[in-house]
């Protein structure tokens, strides 16, 4: 829960831990454990999400440019969380950087709540149960599989990140564009008809 809101704190060793424990010893039930994970996990990114809410955006305006969030890519941001918000919080759970910031820029972003909700829970339910279930059951094979399989894993991740870094690089000029007509839009639609 703690590392769903903000806080970098090692949930995913938490998680493997628990069900090795679980597998091995049979002194703990594996639907205890998945189940601890997935509240967990939800209820920290919505406590994640409020504060990025009530919080994040004013801050992130404030003190963003000393680390590069310039006016443009807080607004750049908005429009991506608008139209592909769903995505990157379900996929944000899988990665650790990510899994600890998703919240809290969801929430500073103004994705609509529902739709955090719907991905944040099918994410967390993904990911802890996953995690939980998958090492219990392969809790004997683990030892065979952690080196190739953690080495692929690492390399693919690695890799998205990067594809994902250089493609928002690449694109940013036309991404931002798309986000200032949006925002344009939306204050046109506000405005009162004469």
């Amino acid at each position: 829960m703690f590392e769903s809101m903000g806080l970098p704190l090692p949930a995913e060793s938490l998680i493997i831990a628990s069900a090795l424990y679980a597998g091995s010893t049979h002194q703990m039930q594996i639907q205890w454990i998945a189940l601890a994970a997935i509240i967990g996990a939800i209820m920290g990114d919505n406590f994640g999400y409020l504060i990025g809410h009530h919080f994040g955006y004013n801050l992130l305006q404030k003190h963003g440019k000393k680390i590069g969030l310039t006016d443009e890519r807080l607004l750049l941001g908005r429009y991506l969380f608008k139209k592909h918000g769903g995505i990157v919080v379900f996929s944000g759970r899988f990665l650790a950087l990510l899994r600890v910031f998703v919240a809290l820029l969801a929430g500073a972003t103004r994705m609509p709540w529902h739709s955090f909700l719907f991905y944040n829970a099918l994410g967390g339910i993904c990911w802890a149960g996953g995690y939980s279930f998958i090492t219990y059951e392969l809790g004997k094979q683990i030892e065979k599989l952690s080196g190739p399989v953690g080495i692929t894993l690492g390399i693919i991740g690695v890799t998205c990140i990067i594809l994902i870094f250089l493609f928002l690089k690449k694109n940013e000029k036309r991404l931002t564009d798309e986000a200032l007509r949006e925002a344009k839009k939306d204050e046109n639609s506000f405005k009162p008809q004469s």
